[in-house]
């Protein structure tokens, strides 16, 4: 388990709330032990501020709809606290008719409550295992006056859970990449692109169960987001506060002076590096990503990719500025400020080509966690998990009705977030990209952005290699799921090797025709991203080790032409009209043909079956065979 300092000997779970509706006030607090408050009962509904929606995620939207659903959700951390706080609910109805003890204040035919687990460690499916039993049980005595039972889950939850570390098979319980990958076929390397390139990414289905399943699921293909990436991926602020002061949230101790500076700050010490560079003739930010130009880059601020910031300052602009990184922010808004900018020698060397930091390795070669200086993040030797989910790029697996101004607050840089309200799909425009799990749809408005997110032939095959090994083993019913390749941690490994081959291959020289494989217009808008800036600001030794081009990288052949045309007619709507208006096109012929007489039917009919024959084989293209992945991320020979 992370260290926590002082407040480790308190066990991981924080508290056990239970979350009821009432027909007057709505969604409340009935209970929590130990008290949210400490100058509070265990019956107290007061809230802290930054848990005011606590009621609202515990207990979801249009949950009368079923009778029992799970939620996943994230708080933001109290003052103090430095990382995410993990929530899990439990809900569940019953008929109020057939509780031994009736309260007065339950006046309707129904009975609507949550149980949940506010927690500091990431362990989403193990929460869930045991909190769904203690759940049962509780509903199961029909007098909800009966909390000796949940005292007795803070005290066992502690117990059982101290001590256990955030790798293994334990973090990943109930998160299914198989399940993903039948479900949304190739589109899931198109959705981890999307989470990349740091787009507002919005999922949507019924019920939450569902949504927040599939949400972190994906998150889980990216190595080491479950368990060290999501420190920093709550922190936001209710709406009723947005007026009040803003203030930096360290990421972690001792890297205060690393991450909470102004931008104006940044701005004036940046604006000295560059005229520094200017004088002796280099290009400003050779050696360090996060000072580069924008002129560097095929995308500005001004063409929608970053958040332009105010042009008036305010207290959340200032703390937004700085968390978007964006190189026309390093640049501008300091002239009209004149003040003192405080010397940050250690935070960015002016010589280029240095690192930041290097991040140390063990004698034996095996990864060990470091923080990271600048994303606040526990890094392995490879600088992995990518400081995505930072500096006001949030991740909620659920997000209430009444988070909804999140969608388009100027401190939210980003977000990947669930939702089970209409109201969130019906306003595509605060979105980048609206997932619909239950269709298996990907919805982009922006064509630009459809552009960077085409995949290449490499990642087709990429694609079609992870698709044909878990169909293929979906076969056979009693080894299904049994078996590495196939399984769920061979597919995360072989993200994991993508992700590996991807950094690997930033770093090499000349490495045009290299990253071509990855699509070189995805390429160029990730490495204006914050997560790549970051992480190519460090030096990480143990890139060396890793092959660099993609897994799939190799001459174009009939099956890649085959493999594209039969990714176009599936997926793209033109392909889906031009495969419908075929499929018409030969029943009329054979009907007409049966009219005309036997003889030219039967012509007409053989040639029907030719064409489907054809486009059968297009659909399945021929198996391509990929490089054997192994558990650790390839080396060089």
């Amino acid at each position: 388990m992370e260290s926590h300092g002082k407040d480790e000997p308190k066990g991981p779970v924080l508290h056990i709330v239970v979350v009821g509706f009432h027909h007057k006030k709505g969604c409340q607090v009935e209970f929590s032990y130990p008290p949210l408050l400490p100058d509070e009962g265990h019956d107290s509904s007061a809230l802290p501020e930054e848990w005011k929606y606590l009621p609202f995620l515990a207990l979801p939207d249009g949950a009368h709809n079923y009778q029992e659903d799970t939620v996943y959700f994230h708080l933001p951390p109290l003052s103090g606290d430095l990382k995410c706080v993990y929530g899990v609910s439990c809900y569940r109805q019953i008929e109020a008719k057939s509780l031994k003890v009736r309260q007065a204040d339950v006046t309707r035919e129904t009975v609507q409550k949550s149980v949940c687990v506010l927690s500091r460690v990431p362990l989403y499916g193990l929460l869930q295992a045991k909190l769904q039993l203690i759940t049962h049980a509780y509903f199961e005595e029909k007098d909800f006056s009966q909390i000796s039972i949940l005292k007795e889950l803070y005290e066992h939850m502690n117990g059982s859970l101290r001590g256990t570390a955030l790798e293994g098979s334990q973090v990943y319980l109930g998160l299914s990449p198989r399940d993903l990958i039948l479900h949304f076929r190739h589109k899931v390397l198109l959705l981890f692109k999307l989470i990349l390139l740091e787009k507002k990414v919005l999922f949507y289905v019924s019920p939450v169960n569902r949504l927040v399943g599939a949400l972190m699921t994906v998150l889980s293909l990216f190595p080491g987001m479950i368990e060290h990436g999501l420190a920093d991926s709550s922190h936001y602020r209710p709406k009723s506060s947005a007026s009040e002061e803003a203030t930096l949230v360290p990421g972690i101790p001792g890297s205060e002076e690393f991450v909470s500076v102004s931008v104006t700050d940044i701005a004036n010490a940046t604006r000295e590096l560059v005229g520094e560079s200017a004088e002796e003739g280099e290009e400003p930010g050779e050696g360090s990503p996060l000072l580069r130009r924008p002129e560097d880059s095929p995308f500005s601020a001004g063409e929608g990719h970053h958040l332009k910031p105010p042009s008036r300052p305010s207290p959340e602009s200032s703390e937004s500025d700085w968390e978007t990184l964006d190189p026309s922010v390093l640049e501008e808004g300091g002239a009209s400020e004149q003040r003192d900018t405080p010397q940050l020698p250690e935070t960015f060397d002016p010589e280029p080509g240095l690192p930041i930091t290097v991040q140390p390795q063990s004698a034996s070669g095996q990864a060990i966690l470091t923080p990271g200086l600048l994303s606040g993040l526990e890094e392995d030797q490879y600088g992995l998990p990518l400081a995505i989910f930072t500096k006001g790029y949030l991740c909620l697996p659920y997000m209430a009705l009444q988070q909804h101004h999140l969608l388009s607050d100027v401190t939210v840089r980003g977000f990947v977030a669930g939702a089970t309200n209409i109201l969130f799909r019906q306003q595509r425009h605060l979105s980048d990209a609206v997932v619909e799990v239950e269709e298996a749809r990907v919805l982009i408005q922006d064509p630009e952005l459809r552009k960077l997110l085409s995949l290449t032939t490499a990642d087709l095959r990429f694609a079609d290699y992870l698709l044909k090994h878990v169909t293929e083993n979906r076969e056979d019913v009693f080894l299904d799921g049994t078996g590495w390749e196939g399984g769920d941690e061979w597919i995360r490994a072989q993200f994991g090797l993508y992700v590996h081959s991807l950094l690997s291959t930033t770093l090499q020289p000349d490495n045009e025709k290299l990253l071509a494989d990855y699509g070189a217009p995805f390429i160029s808008a990730w490495k204006i991203t914050h997560n790549y800036r970051v992480w190519h600001s460090n030096k990480h030794p143990a890139m060396t080790e890793i092959t660099p081009g993609h897994p799939f990288q190799g001459q174009y052949s009939v099956a890649d032409v085959k493999l594209r045309f039969s990714h176009s007619v599936q997926n793209s709507e033109r392909g889906k009209k031009l495969g419908n208006a075929v499929m018409t096109t030969s029943r009329s012929v054979v009907q007409t043909g049966k009219a005309v007489g036997q003889s030219v039917g039967g012509a007409l009919t053989s040639a029907k079956s030719a064409m489907s024959s054809w486009f059968s084989t297009l659909a399945q293209p021929t198996a391509v065979t990929g490089p054997p992945c192994p558990e650790h991320p390839a080396a060089k020979p």
